[in-house]
Order: C-alpha cells, then structure tokens, then sequence
C-alpha cells in the first residue's frame, strides 16, 4: 500500500516518459472532443441543468456558461462525455478511465487554484494507471460486470487526494469511501436497456469527487478491496513502470466499442466490392455473446443507437461511415438504414468468445440482392493500442467533431493551450475556452 501511496503523491512531472506527456495530451484533446459532441445531446442538457440546479457552486462548468459546486462539474463533465460514445478505453477493463477522471480533475484543480499545467498533465497520466488497476482488479474479483462508475471512483478520489493534500491515512479513507460509494451498477442492463444511464462514469467521478471532501473533514471509510486486499497486489506490482496510458484505444466511430469490428466488416466489403446499400439485401454479423448483446434495431433515442450492433452497421453501410449525424435523431427515418437495420441477423462465435475483452472480433456477411454472398475475414476494431491511430488522425478527429460545434478560432484555441501545458502553460487558459457553452 505505500508504494500506491507514493505513487499517488509523490510522482512528478519529471518522473514521465515524454511519450506518456505527449499520450495524456492527446487523451484529453480526444475526450474534449467527444464533450464537445456529447454537450449537443440530451442527456448533457439534462445533466447540466441538474448540476446546475442542484449542485450548486461557483466553479466553472465544462461545454457551459453557468457554475456548479465541485460534485456538480464532475457528475456533469462525465455525463456529458458520456453522453456520446466515442471517447478512449482500455479493452482489459471493458471501459473508460478518462471519462470520468478528467472532469473530476478539472473539479479538483479549479476548485483548489491548482492551475499548473504539468500538474495537471501528471495528474491525469496517474489516473489513468490508477483506473487500469483498479478495474481490472475489479473485473476479476467480482462477480457482476460493473460500470467504468464502480472503480472509476476510486481513482478520482486518489487524485482528490493528491491536489487536496491529504495525508496518507485520509487517502485510503478516500478511497474506501469512493469504492464504497461508487455505483457498482451492472453493465448489461444498460446495453439490454440503453438509456442515458450509460456507463456510470459521471457518476463515479462525483463519487470521487466526494469522497476526497469527506476524507479531507475526517469522515472515514472501510479499506478500499481493489487497492488493499491480498487478492488486489498482482495488479499494482509493476505500478510506475508499465504505463497503461499507452495502452489505451481511441475511438473511429461514435458507438460501443463492442459494435465497431463489425462496422469494420461492412465498411471493408463495401470499399472491396464498390458497393452501395441498394445491392445488399441483407446483413449478418457473427461475434462475441457482448456485442450480439447490442440488439436495438431502431433506435428511437441516440443512447439506443450508440447501443446497437445492427444500426450502426446500417448505418456504415448506407452512409459509408458512422458520424455524430448518423447516431442523432436526424437519422433515425432514414429508410434505407432501418431496412438494413431490421434485416440484420446476428449470431455468436466461438473465436471471438474466446478472444474477448482482450480483443473484440466479428465477422460479416453480406447476401446481395444479385445472389452473391461476400463474406469479411475476422476484422477488429481499428485505433487500438497495438495499432494506434497516428497523432495527426486524432488531431483530424478533434476538428472534425469540434466543427459541428465550435468555431475555428475557438478550436485553435483549445489545441493550442491544451498543448502549452506541458511547457508551463495555465489550466486556467484552457478551462476559459472549455467552459462556454457550445452551439
């Protein structure tokens, strides 16, 4: 336990391999972008206006002109991340750690004066080694499969702890109340019911967000399992010199994770054949129990369609990608889409059982109407941490989404002070052009 401890406090900015620097930035630029995103979807207004009504403060909310107290900014950034599918993951906890860590640094940060920009960064690449742990640990003592809420928790109230100044005994008070508190929520209810409940990442960030509080005016907790059990230690041994921040997937399309192998089929087949949707008669896809899990076939909110593994296929192949327009309402009457979506069979595998949550493989068939049928080798999904997306790819995606929602100079704007952190910039430049509302 006190190597964790040192961990949580006493790593630097000088302790981090510029390659782990340069990944917390883009991690953020890539989570910014799907805030952005996210802040035009419902469930973000509603989040927003709760935190607002309800949480009370002072302190800046992110994609908002108004404020909130730091459980507010915390519950209100994840969520609205949250709200649209496209943010970063780690494939061995079936998850998000950025989600939820990001705003509650930025809770603790600008709540605190905390506004060094290599703090932050250092800040940020702990939480994600923290949440690596800490989930999978999880993942592999309990018994249910929790949300990213239930042990994301846990490291925002570590980091609490670190810009808080707590002492070591408040911090795994910290963390025992986070792990006690946060929502251990089960995942597969939300994918058999998608709603805007999602993946319980805002949730565990206002959990952590708390606990640090309560630790810091001496209300205590139980030991934290994930951190402090025999069966946890396997999981920290090599904390500080294996940087599950590199290990990180990014996203290329706005929709589960579990559902982009097989977008990746029928995008493949597509470019392949030159084919259009009015040659395909119908499409079956073959994968992992999870991912067939993902059974909306037409969505009449955007959480169902972020949650589906026929409509964003439909989708891919009428529109020859998947975007933020094609998971909006804007879509959902489209007819050629839900004909395809409707149509859509699924089937599990035994290969890509096997294979999962280490790797998420599908395979797609297409009967065309002409009486061919083209079948996909397994394909997974693209811009994971083996193959990564090149650093230009994830700065194209940024402006991409951030276009439909910001404007140019505002975008340059973020880009470069979320760059100018790691040379000594202020977080307080870059929380000025992130707590504005967005069009």
């Amino acid at each position: 336990m006190q190597d964790i401890l040192r961990f949580i406090h006493n790593t630097n900015f000088e302790d981090l391999p510029a390659h782990v620097v340069n990944q917390a930035e883009l991690c953020v630029l890539d989570l910014i972008a799907t805030g952005l995103g996210g802040s035009t979807l419902p469930a973000s207004k509603i989040i927003r206006d709760h935190a607002t009504h309800m949480m009370g403060g002072t302190l800046p909310l992110l994609f908002d002109d108004r404020t909130a107290g730091p459980m507010g900014v915390a519950v209100a950034g994840g969520m609205s991340i949250d709200a649209l599918d496209f943010h970063d993951g780690y494939n061995m906890v079936k998850g998000h750690i950025g989600c939820g860590v990001f705003p509650a640094l930025i809770a603790f940060c600008t709540d605190q004066g905390q506004l060094d920009g290599q703090e932050f960064l250092t800040s940020i690449a702990i939480g994600y080694e923290l949440g690596a742990r800490l989930g999978t640990c999880l993942h592999a003592t309990a018994s249910d499969y929790h949300t990213s809420g239930a042990w994301v928790a846990v490291a925002c109230a570590a980091l609490g702890a670190r810009i808080l100044g707590l002492d070591d005994n408040q911090t795994r008070h910290a963390m025992g109340i986070a792990e006690y508190h946060g929502p251990r929520s089960q995942m597969m209810r939300t994918i058999d019911h998608p709603t805007m409940v999602k993946d319980g990442s805002g949730w565990g960030s206002m959990a952590g967000v708390s606990a640090a509080y309560l630790a810091r005016d001496g209300f205590t907790g139980a030991p934290a399992l994930t951190v402090e059990s025999d069966s946890a230690a396997p999981y920290w041994a090599d904390l500080g010199d294996r940087w599950y921040i590199m290990e990180q997937y990014f996203k290329p399309y706005p929709v589960c994770r579990w559902a982009q192998a097989p977008i990746e089929g029928v995008l493949d087949l597509r470019r392949k054949h030159t084919l259009s949707s009015f040659d395909v008669d119908r499409i079956e896809v073959a994968s992992f129990h999870e991912c067939i899990r993902l059974a909306t076939a037409i969505p009449g909110a955007t959480d169902e369609a972020q949650y589906s593994t026929s409509y964003p296929c439909a989708a891919a192949m009428v529109r020859g990608t998947v975007g933020l327009k094609e998971v909006s309402p804007q879509s959902f009457q489209d007819t050629e889409i839900i004909r395809l979506s409707t149509g859509l069979r699924m089937s599990e595998d035994d290969h890509c059982n096997e294979a999962f949550p280490d790797q998420r493989y599908a395979k797609v068939t297409l009967h065309l109407r002409d009486g061919r049928v083209l079948v996909s080798d397994y394909k997974s999904p693209i811009w994971t941490a083996e193959a990564p997306p090149a650093e230009t790819e994830l700065r194209q995606k940024f402006h991409t989404l951030a276009a439909e929602t910001i404007s140019a100079t505002r975008r340059d704007a973020i880009e470069t002070s979320l760059a100018q952190l790691k040379t000594g910039g202020s977080l307080a430049d870059l929380t000025n052009h992130l707590c504005k509302s967005v069009s």
